[in-house]
């Protein structure tokens, strides 16, 4: 799986749930998809796919500001 995250902070594209906090972030299912996305949006210049590693999502969690066990994910197109 894949996040999209912004390339200045690392902060990763999240979907807004009522009653959900964190907020889920968004994954894509493989890094094409996840570049065609960016690439729809015209975002290249702003975002960058990153692979959901253990690393990765230790970084993630420390960017939303929330335990690595907190997080959830939800799946683009939800």
């Amino acid at each position: 799986m894949y996040a999209i995250v912004y390339k200045t902070d690392g902060f990763p594209i999240c979907r807004e749930v009522a009653g959900v906090s964190p907020d889920p972030v968004v994954t894509w299912n493989n890094e094409a998809a996840a570049k065609a996305f960016i690439s729809s949006k015209g975002g290249e210049a702003e975002f960058q796919p990153v692979q959901l590693t253990d690393e990765a999502m230790d970084k993630l969690a420390q960017v939303i500001g929330c335990p690595v066990e907190s997080m959830t994910f939800d799946p683009y197109p939800g």
